[in-house]
């Protein structure tokens, strides 16, 4: 099944290559959406792809780069957007 999540993630995760480093998952598990960051130091992220695929990015993001200290992911469900690729903002 296709799904569509937002994910905005908490801790040490800005200038630790955390957007370009999901990017690179994100195609890995053919997760489409975006990436950027917020002005709370928080990442958000809205991904959609099969649930499988989604749910193994999503694993991804609550541990990040090696950089990264990620301490609190808000994961929510939200309406499909049909993105076509995944981008970084």
């Amino acid at each position: 099944m296709y799904k569509h999540t937002n994910l905005k993630i908490y801790g040490r995760v800005q200038g630790v290559f955390f957007r370009y480093t999901a990017k690179e998952k994100a195609d890995e598990f053919a997760v489409t959406g975006f990436a950027r960051n917020e002005e709370d130091g928080s990442v958000y992220i809205e991904a959609e792809g099969e649930e499988e695929n989604l749910d193994k990015f999503t694993d991804w993001c609550k541990k990040g780069p090696s950089l990264a200290k990620v301490e609190r992911v808000d994961v929510t469900e939200s309406e499909l957007k049909n993105f076509t690729r995944f981008e970084v903002f």
